[in-house]
């Protein structure tokens, strides 16, 4: 039986257009910025130190005048290099009591990564442009079928996209300074390596490693196109099956 060759791709259902300049951009001309902060373990501190946190925390909600997504990401947590780099410490500790507390500590991980769920959690906060900003009318509402692309040249949606972006940034930064909080922007390739572990849980993040130049779809065909057609021995010609991977 003949495979038909698959002719969508993977990327093509994604609501994400590209990624430039540390923004993503959607295929409806929103756009948004992502933010990656550090987290206070709240049941630690005294009571005063969490009013304080309480405090400064509503100061933030009463100070937004747009909206944001704050995204919770758990995953669970590899230990394997770090008692890979457990032993070989213990191999260059020439102190016999130091070798046997370190090696009692190593059994110690073991257990509790037995025992337990080790979850590592990292802390996002969204930052949106909407089409509605960039003077897309009627957006939700329209039923005219939408032509394929963005619906202007990206470069101008980057320009109004930072212009309205930047400063909700820099107030968003300076308000988590003050709950103790340290945030950054994430660049483009960690955007995208964001999107791609997001979407691939057994992803290998090492291949984003020291590469910055993400061009081209990160989708890509596992067999070429131009790849001649097959023909099994008793039956028809086989078109070889395309599939997509991310």
């Amino acid at each position: 039986m003949p495979t038909a060759p698959i002719q969508s791709s993977t990327q093509g259902h994604l609501d994400i257009e590209t990624v430039h300049d540390n923004i993503a951009v959607l295929k409806d001309g929103s756009c948004c910025l992502i933010l990656q902060t550090t987290a206070v373990n709240f049941s630690l501190l005294s009571e005063g130190e969490q009013d304080a946190i309480i405090y400064a925390y509503a100061g933030l909600l009463n100070s937004l005048t747009f909206p944001i997504q704050i995204i919770i990401r758990s995953q669970r947590k590899n230990v394997s290099s770090y008692l890979a780099l457990l032993n070989a410490q213990e191999s260059k500790i020439q102190n016999p009591k130091l070798k046997n507390q370190l090696q009692k500590y190593s059994q110690f991980i073991q257990k509790i990564v037995k025992e337990n769920e080790v979850l590592d959690k990292k802390f996002y906060i969204v930052i949106p442009f909407s089409a509605l900003e960039l003077g897309i009318a009627s957006t939700l509402t329209s039923t005219v079928k939408k032509k394929p692309g963005l619906p202007f040249d990206k470069e101008h949606i980057l320009e109004k996209a930072k212009t309205a972006l930047f400063p909700k940034r820099d107030h968003i930064l300076g308000q988590l300074t003050r709950l103790g909080l340290k945030a950054r922007q994430l660049t483009t390739s960690e955007i995208i390596k964001l999107f791609y572990l997001y979407y691939n849980p057994n992803g290998n993040s090492a291949d984003f490693s020291g590469n910055t130049k993400h061009d081209t779809p990160i989708v890509q065909a596992a067999v070429s196109p131009e790849k001649p057609v097959s023909t099994q021995r008793g039956g028809p010609p086989v078109q070889p099956t395309q599939t997509k991977t991310l």
